[in-house]
């Protein structure tokens, strides 16, 4: 019907077609501007890519091919990269009783040291909790043993620990009562009256332990302080109220909040402490009941020359490692999810 106006109705303006380059979000342009990102990602990962490629995935790849290998350093430049592979390696590895006792001190050095670091972290951070006039220094000396150099933390130890001038003896003598100076750190075993009886106590592998935890605890006193200043104050402030002691807030309160964090921190510090070579070589060698796998890989590697065979100890290393960080995600991790 017209108007009476004269104009016809009003034109609308055509719907772009989809396949045409003036529709938004489609279109060359577009196609265009996300390859351009892509290569732009790919370019800024490619250093990191690179560096993994070289650092990581190759040395695994030569591991494995070394492994399967009879090499020494006599034949290593004779023989080629694929040479004849062989299971004797592996054979020679579990027929060793060596390289079970070294297992079996790797597994006690492991466990006893996490446990240790984490105790004593808990307790530092436990007491350094409440503010103080200078907790932030006290906090800052805690991290000395972690931030300083193992080799001058290693010799500080070992002349502290000397039988002949260090300070332990010494005191130990003249305080505790010693009959005769302790070889802390070249000691298998030490005899110890306890109601009557005569113990076996392993001084050499204790000493390295409480090394290994003295250590490693400024780190579990960092996750455990940054856990606690995240635990509201008005659930101890309620347990209070209802007449909870010291020790029950602690219990029901307080170490529920940090058992996930205590989880985290028991298993990296279990993998660390399970591959750690450079404390106990440094204190005692790897000498009086001391010697872990890795201190083992090191010697089969340069006091033998066994190239094959201390690759394959490091691959039953990483393999028994794995199974034990498998079991643990599959028993305890789906757990403290749900909690």
């Amino acid at each position: 019907m017209s108007t009476g106006t004269g104009l016809g109705p009003a034109p609308t303006a055509p719907r772009p077609d989809p396949g045409s380059p003036d529709r938004p979000g489609r279109g060359p342009g577009r196609r265009t501007l996300a390859s351009s990102d892509a290569r732009a990602g790919l370019a800024l990962i490619s250093p990191t890519l690179v560096i993994v490629l070289a650092m990581v995935i190759v040395p695994i790849i030569w591991t494995l091919l070394l492994a399967f290998q009879r090499l020494r350093l006599l034949n290593l430049r004779s023989s080629g990269l694929f040479g004849e592979f062989t299971l004797n390696n592996f054979d020679n590895v579990f027929a060793a009783p060596t390289f079970w006792g070294a297992l079996a001190t790797t597994l006690a050095y492991s466990v006893l040291g996490t446990a240790g670091a984490i105790g004593l972290g808990l307790v530092a951070a436990l007491a350094l909790r409440r503010p103080f006039r200078g907790r932030g220094l006290v906090r800052a000396v805690m991290l000395l043993p972690y931030v300083a150099p193992i080799v001058a933390a290693t010799f500080a130890w070992s002349t502290m620990l000397n039988p002949q001038f260090g300070v332990a003896n010494h005191w130990g003598t003249r305080l505790l009562g010693w009959d005769e100076p302790i070889a802390f750190l070249s000691q298998r075993s030490s005899d110890i009256s306890l109601f009557g009886l005569s113990i076996g106590v392993p001084t050499a592998l204790l000493t390295v332990i409480a090394f290994e935890a003295w250590r490693s605890f400024p780190f579990a006193f960092l996750f455990l302080t940054a856990r606690l200043q995240a635990v509201p104050a008005t659930l101890e402030e309620a347990a209070t109220v209802d007449g909870a002691t010291l020790t029950q807030r602690f219990r029901y309160v307080v170490l529920p909040q940090l058992l996930p964090t205590i989880a985290v921190l028991a298993v990296l510090r279990f993998i660390w402490t399970f591959n750690n070579f450079d404390d106990i070589y440094l204190l005692t060698g790897g000498g009086a009941g001391t010697e872990v796998v890795a201190v083992s890989v090191f010697n089969a590697l340069t006091a033998r020359g066994d190239i094959g065979g201390a690759a394959a100890q490091a691959l039953v290393l990483a393999a028994i490692l794995a199974a034990l960080i498998g079991l643990y995600l599959w028993r305890f991790a789906p757990r403290e999810e749900r909690s």
